[in-house]
């Protein structure tokens, strides 16, 4: 019973470095354009998590030190299997990337000035906008639910491209607010 129990808990572990080492693989541009990618594998085939939960792994990972997709990668792995989980998936996450950058590392500066190349990067920098765009988008529609959420993400957006606030502050400042509004909303109706 106990080796079936290890081989389940293997098997599990295995794919969740395996189904973060694909993501990671095969999408570029950052954690913004992974999310798309991330909500159909963990959320809709996968199970692991909600689609709040993705959102908010993916607002914990923006304010806290590190890249967006490993950091959520973690969060992903700690709930499904502890700490055993955090690193399946932590390191499923970066192995793409440290192959593939030791790769580069190691050809690019014989190739990046050939104009091929630059056409290359350019055209996919353009795909890279459009995922973003599409993974705000989504974002946009699961979050933004009523007026004060629009505020709050106007006015988080306002802070972040004009004022050039640090995402930190702007997620805490937001977290306040939203541990506020019910305190505020409960005492407008009394």
């Amino acid at each position: 019973m106990r080796i079936k129990e290890s081989g389940e808990s293997m098997k599990e572990l295995w794919q969740l470095f395996s189904t973060f080492c694909r993501i990671g693989g095969v999408t570029f541009g950052g954690g913004y354009a992974m999310l798309p990618m991330l909500q159909s594998e963990v959320v809709t085939k996968r199970g692991w998590a909600t689609e709040d939960e993705i959102l908010d792994y993916f607002a914990i990972g923006q304010c806290t030190p590190g890249i967006i997709f490993i950091n959520t990668a973690t969060f992903v792995g700690y709930k499904r299997k502890g700490v055993m989980g955090a690193i399946a998936a932590t390191a499923g996450s970066a192995f793409p990337s440290l192959i593939i950058i030791m790769v580069i590392a190691a050809v690019l500066n014989n190739f990046a000035e050939l104009p091929m190349v630059q056409h290359a990067f350019g055209a996919i920098r353009v795909v890279v906008g459009v995922l973003i765009v599409n993974a705000v988008t989504g974002m946009w529609k699961k979050s933004v639910v009523d007026k004060v959420c629009a505020v709050i993400a106007v006015v988080a957006f306002l802070l972040s491209a004009i004022f050039n606030v640090s995402p930190v502050w702007i997620v805490l400042g937001a977290a306040v607010l939203g541990i506020a509004r019910p305190v505020v909303k409960g005492a407008v109706t009394k």
